[in-house]
């Protein structure tokens, strides 16, 4: 077989591993889980609860409460134009996504679960923002009277959890490259 030849099979072989087998599996099963949850969930709520209605499900701690946030995280707003910035902002962080998981080996599960989750959550909140121009539906509501954390919902914990793991992973690998150098 002449060198050309073998590099194509070996260049096949990649990409079959990329696009198939368990590396493949477990991104979509990832991501999946958490865009059906998240849609569930916010559907749930929509036809469940009013707008701003409040439920407790652990007193004061813990309740349900209904709202749409036109902003992003925290409720950061960017005027009239906030929608189209943050589906154009959604959009771009997937493609960067997408090249983070293609240079991913199938080897490395929590970088892997780490942009599945952020993957999973950021179409979750992409759907909501094509859908709805009154912005993502929110609905998870933790403080202690009104000390409150910002009402949430199951995308955001997926983007925060992703982040947290993919910080972890990237941590990880820079303190093996670095600990290599001698």
């Amino acid at each position: 077989m002449n060198r050309v030849a073998e590099i194509e099979l070996q260049t096949r072989g990649a990409v079959a591993r990329a696009l198939g087998g368990d590396k493949l599996r477990l991104f979509a099963l990832v991501v999946g889980a958490v865009l059906g949850v998240d849609l569930l969930t916010k559907l749930l709520i929509q036809q469940n609860l009013h707008l701003y209605q409040q439920v407790p499900v652990i007193g004061d701690y813990v309740r349900l409460t209904y709202i749409h946030n036109p902003g992003a995280a925290f409720g950061i707003h960017l005027g009239d134009y906030s929608r189209l910035i943050f589906i154009a902002l959604s959009v771009v962080a997937l493609v960067a996504l997408g090249g983070m998981y293609w240079a991913t080996p199938a080897e490395d599960r929590v970088r892997l679960m780490a942009i599945s989750l952020i993957c999973g959550g950021a179409l979750g909140n992409l759907v909501d923002r094509v859908r709805s121009p009154q912005g993502v539906v929110d609905f998870l509501d933790f403080g202690i009277g009104n000390l409150r954390w910002p009402v949430f919902n199951v995308a955001d914990v997926a983007v925060t959890m992703g982040a947290i793991f993919l910080a972890l992973s990237l941590w990880r690998e820079e303190r093996e490259d670095g600990g290599g150098r001698g």
